[in-house]
């Protein structure tokens, strides 16, 4: 099987939530016992990728000190506190091979990890980003032909459409679009990539979830207890 390390952001301040990140960073919130990252670190394993990269920041202590007591392949590495998502992925450029995984802290999907990667390198394309359909409150994406991604636009008003769920796969060639660590990853450098024909997306139809808000937690833990398992595995 192909080797490919997996990247975490995990190092914002998670202000949405802030009911639990004023003590503890956001990806340690537990869904049903479990710290969030956690869960998504076993939706990799699932497929066979075992080598990870967490890009810490707010409370990074907190995140390496959990690792540090689990027999689990996982580097963190500190990417300072006050950086944008693009800063952060800059930040690791040493660490990077040439593919990479790269999703956020909080987000949950039975997505086919395997089948993105495939998807990705059949496209040949510096990035792939996974396309889902929740709420309208999230980055929207609008296609050209086929799979291409004709706009990426974070964040509109209104959307009905597909949306950025993450779980991306990347070309460290994208590192050449981040210019400090100012830069929002889903804006000058996704919305630039789409723009020369270098983003495409595997759209996922199946469950997707972030934990933005207490709501969007609980949510969670009563899907787990109706249905008496994780949907996103």
């Amino acid at each position: 099987m192909e080797k490919v390390k997996v990247v975490i952001l995990a190092g914002g301040f998670g202000t949405r939530i802030s009911e639990y990140t004023k003590v503890i960073p956001k990806p340690l919130i537990k869904i049903d016992k479990m710290p969030i990252i956690h869960h998504i670190i076993n939706i990799y394993k699932k497929f066979g990728f075992y080598d990870f990269l967490v890009a810490t920041g707010y409370k990074g202590n907190m995140i390496s000190d959990y690792f540090s007591k689990l027999d689990l392949n996982i580097q963190c590495v500190n990417t300072g506190t006050n950086v944008m998502t693009g800063g952060r992925l800059k930040r690791l450029e040493k660490y990077l091979s040439d593919t990479f995984f790269l999703t956020y802290g909080d987000g949950l999907a039975n997505v086919n990890i395997k089948k993105v990667l495939q998807f990705h390198n059949k496209n040949k394309r510096i990035c792939t980003v996974t396309a889902v359909r929740p709420p309208a409150r999230f980055g929207e994406i609008r296609f050209g032909s086929k799979n291409f991604v004709k706009s990426f636009k974070e964040k509109p008003q209104t959307s009905n459409s597909w949306i950025n769920g993450g779980f991306f796969v990347m070309n460290k060639k994208i590192l050449k679009f981040i210019k400090n660590d100012s830069e929002v990853l889903e804006g000058y450098p996704l919305e630039k990539l789409s723009k020369i024909n270098e983003l495409c997306a595997y759209k996922h139809n199946g469950f997707w979830h972030c934990i933005d808000t207490v709501r969007d937690k609980n949510y969670l833990e009563e899907v787990i207890q109706k249905n008496k398992r994780y949907p996103w595995v």
